[in-house]
């Protein structure tokens, strides 16, 4: 066996390992999802107060998500990314236990905050693919993270919206045992991926996750991208914190039809990033696939804001298939402008956005909710914030091309001329 040959099957072995971990990860979060928007209305009497609190449980969760994503990144580069990761399976673990047993509405927020301090899986998982992949196949490494991600998601809602109609804290159970179960996975089968020689000095002004987000604005090689990925990550923050309400005070959905719903954005999902990705690279490009992802979504969110029924909500998913090769291809471009041993300050940087998101987001979101949530169910204003989902698209849409015509158009040219060109991206 060649040299070449053995060291490709020890980077799959790997990413095998943590794709298992990413999964098993999701999969727990997506059993709450349909469920958790449902839970919090059982400590509070009004549709409009149900809206309101929920955002502030979500927005708890971003606070707290926000200032450690960051720090757990930079402390991957530090010590590694396999501890890091152990750390935020036991976080997540216990926050579903303490969900699930929570007896009054702060319960439910000591829940959040211990999930916002250890939710860092998907930054560090991240710069653990990015630590074993070359930069040629690293967006397909990033693009079955995202497969995974997905993967957990066809599965999580689907059984979470199932146990979800018999009991509502049934979800965070099975949630807390898988999460359990990733944690003495991991400990066993996860190898380290940063070896000692490659890892990055520690220095506390790392973990400001403030100064994070300005190291990100203020490199201008990517400063576009940035914004770019702000735009989208918002308007997809507050689509993910306003679906279940949405549909259930819209079409009156049950955990079970939230739970379909959401296998069905999985599945879409996991082709695209598993299945797709390498040929819509090879045929469009990363800038052009990006560019055409957030097109797609756009329209996606119009789509959704302006529905009038039910069934139009799974039709647009499943029209939207571009939407979900976009993140892969933009975190691609944006890997290649940073060195290895700041993959994982990088990546844990990205999330603080994801972060940020989820502070603004759901108390944006859920107040327009709750403010037109007493409307008629066929109201077009019932879905306003979907529109302003769809703005933050457009205007993503305005700011990559700029950006992409001002440090890609040479690039831009030659994926126009070789469409079936591997390197072409």
């Amino acid at each position: 066996m060649s040299s070449t040959t053995a060291l490709q099957k020890s980077t799959t072995g790997k990413l095998n390992f943590v794709l298992v971990c990413i999964f098993i990860d999701m999969l727990g979060i997506g059993l709450i999802v349909p469920v958790m928007p449902l839970l919090v209305g059982q400590f509070v009497p009004a549709r409009e107060d149900h809206a309101l609190w929920f955002g502030v449980l979500a927005a708890t969760f971003g606070v707290l998500q926000f200032l450690f994503m960051p720090a757990l990144g930079a402390l991957s580069d530090r010590i590694g990314r396999r501890p890091v990761l152990l750390y935020s399976m036991a976080g997540m673990c216990l926050n579903f236990l303490i969900t699930a047993w929570a007896p009054t509405l702060a319960w439910l927020f000591v829940g959040r905050i211990i999930g916002g301090m250890s939710s860092a899986s998907m930054s560090v998982a991240s710069a653990y693919a990015s630590d074993i992949s070359t930069k040629e196949n690293r967006a397909k490494s990033f693009g079955k993270i995202g497969a995974a991600f997905g993967l957990g998601f066809i599965c999580g809602p689907m059984l979470g919206g199932l146990l979800g109609n018999n009991d509502l804290h049934l979800p965070f159970y099975v949630a807390a045992l898988l999460g359990a179960a990733n944690l003495v996975y991991g400990y066993f089968f996860v190898p380290e991926s940063l070896p000692p020689g490659e890892r990055a000095p520690f220095a506390w002004a790392r973990l400001n996750p403030l100064a994070a987000l300005l190291r990100l604005v203020r490199r201008k090689d990517i400063r576009g991208l940035v914004i770019v990925i702000a735009l989208v990550t918002f308007g997809q923050m507050m689509l993910q914190s306003t679906w279940v309400l949405y549909t259930t005070f819209r079409f009156g959905w049950t955990p079970r039809d939230n739970g379909i719903a959401m296998f069905c954005v999985g599945l879409v999902s996991a082709v695209v990033q598993a299945g797709l990705l390498a040929v819509l690279i090879r045929r469009f490009g990363e800038v052009r696939l990006s560019l055409l992802g957030i097109v797609s979504g756009s329209f996606a969110f119009l789509g959704y804001g302006l529905a009038t029924q039910g069934w139009m909500m799974y039709a647009i998913i499943l029209c939207n298939v571009l939407a979900f090769a976009a993140a892969p291809a933009l975190q691609a471009i944006i890997s290649k402008t940073t060195p290895s041993n700041q993959q994982g300050e990088l990546m844990g940087s990205l999330q603080s956005i994801s972060s940020l998101g989820v502070i603004i987001t759901p108390l944006v979101g859920t107040a327009i909710l709750a403010s037109v949530s007493d409307l008629p169910p066929g109201d077009w204003r019932i879905g306003s914030h979907f529109l302003l989902c769809a703005a933050l698209q457009a205007a993503a849409i305005f700011v990559a091309w700029h950006y992409f015509r001002k440090h890609h158009a040479h690039d831009s040219t030659q994926e126009s001329k070789r469409p079936v060109d591997s390197n072409a991206a």
